[in-house]
């Protein structure tokens, strides 16, 4: 088992950047507001040849009896529980607070190993800027700058040996192991995504919260379902562009963005209590642009009755009918209806993205749409498809080679989209055809 470390302390105080800094990553959201890291959020780092686990937390408010704060505090509370080493963080520059103080008397009662450490300390001297926190009776304090690196590594190690010597270390995993299929879980706020992550993991792995906006990182979790491996992205819902006033929500949107590119298959989450929005229609739009494989759920389903269920589903079929190679399910995240095939569907989705299509299978195939219907004439000329091959995966693309191919129209290209769709079984991916003109050898050589 890899060593867990923690970051604890209030809010703004730099956890997020000690943690892209560990991780050598950009993964969690970094702003001077305070705040902004609100789920659990964790990362793999390495130093050396040790690698360990890093978990990333919201300002902590250990009193916090209701509201978000509480929500917070609750996700913080279960990091400490799994981690082996609390990097407890202070602030250098802004000096001990009351709010240090009460962390640090949960810290006491929760038996972990707690380090001490002053942030933001670059140019300061050591005594004077840790002598106020030696108060708390944690120990020495280290002093570090995690936006510039200084005393970090040090800190790691120390971090580490106290971790490796609480409990011998087993054999490890590989830095790289087997997340099986990325799926990132979008949709505008409040839609439910949390809500469905926990569903599926059948615990409060992120916060769900009744109020839009909730989550604001892209969190990756592992997960396992039936024997076989995923990693769920839950993402920070994304509003139109006229409604994201703060920096922090333009920051969740490009997240949510990124999440959608990296991610194998994405499950577009719909309110069938609101009406399809436009704002569904551009996220849908952005899925399709790039090339991921699709399973649309329609959440909220429970409790509607039928005409309302039947305005819901002409809707999709008017606003969203551009969608029509993906999988659409109506499910309740909160009552577990419906999630099965929504799975399965995305086991069918992701093979479909991954699928290898032989050359002989696509030429096969592409000289039988031809014969069922040829290209348009485009004057004396009519376009010579020729043979197909596979020029990529996820999304599939089919490479058609001829003679005048450029000439050819989209209208036609979705015609042999169809038909390449249904002869290999291709449901839940999007599906791009490139075509490609040989040289006339016969054509004349201008001297």
């Amino acid at each position: 088992m890899k060593p867990v470390i923690a970051l604890i302390g209030r809010p703004n105080v730099g956890k997020s950047t000690l943690f892209n800094r560990l991780t050598r990553s950009r993964d969690a959201l970094v702003a001077d507001l305070p705040g902004l890291t609100r789920d659990r959020h964790y990362g793999e780092g390495r130093v050396g040849e040790r690698p360990f686990l890093v978990i990333d937390t919201g300002g902590f408010e250990p009193v916090a009896k209701d509201g978000i704060m509480y929500e917070m505090a609750k996700q913080t509370k279960q990091a400490v529980a799994e981690a082996d080493v609390v990097i407890f963080l202070v602030d250098g520059r802004q000096g001990l607070t009351p709010h240090d103080k009460t962390i640090t008397d949960f810290l006491r009662k929760s038996g972990r190993s707690v380090m001490l450490v002053v942030n933001k300390a670059e140019g300061m001297r050591y005594t004077s800027v840790t002598a106020d926190f030696y108060e708390l009776g944690l120990g020495d304090p280290y002093v570090i700058s995690s936006a510039h690196g200084d005393g970090v590594t040090d800190l790691v190690e120390e971090s580490l040996n106290i971790a490796f010597a609480q409990r011998p270390p087993e054999v490890e995993e590989p830095i790289d192991a087997v997340r099986g299929i990325k799926i990132a879980i979008v949709g505008r706020p409040n839609v439910g995504k949390s809500t469905l992550v926990n569903t599926l993991l059948g615990e409060e792995r992120v916060i769900a919260f009744d109020m839009p906006g909730t989550t604001r990182d892209s969190i990756e979790i592992p997960f396992e379902r039936d024997g076989k491996h995923y990693t769920l992205i839950d993402t920070a819902g994304i509003r139109r562009r006229g409604k994201v006033f703060e920096a922090i929500e333009k920051f969740s949107v490009v997240k949510t963005l990124q999440s959608v590119s990296e991610a194998n298959v994405v499950l577009l989450l719909l309110d069938a209590q609101q009406d399809i929005s436009e704002q569904d229609a551009h996220i849908a739009g952005f899925i399709l642009e790039s090339g991921r494989a699709l399973v649309v759920g329609v959440n909220k389903w429970d409790g509607l009755q039928s005409d309302r269920r039947d305005e819901i589903k002409v809707d999709i079929e008017r606003k969203l009918n551009f969608l029509t190679f993906a999988k659409f399910h109506f499910v309740s995240a909160l009552k577990s209806s419906g999630i099965d095939p929504m799975m399965k569907s995305i086991d069918a989705a992701y093979a479909a993205a991954m699928a290898n299509l032989s050359t002989p299978k696509l030429t096969r195939a592409l000289i039988e749409a031809v014969e069922h219907q040829q290209p348009k004439r485009k004057g004396s000329i009519r376009p010579k498809l020729r043979y197909a091959h596979q020029g990529g995966q996820n999304p599939p693309i089919i490479v058609i080679h001829g003679n005048a191919l450029d000439s050819i129209g989209d209208v036609y290209k979705r015609y042999l989209e169809k038909h390449f769709r249904e002869t290999f079984s291709l449901v839940g991916t999007p599906l791009r055809i490139e075509m490609r003109s040989g040289k006339n050898p016969f054509a004349k050589v201008e001297k």
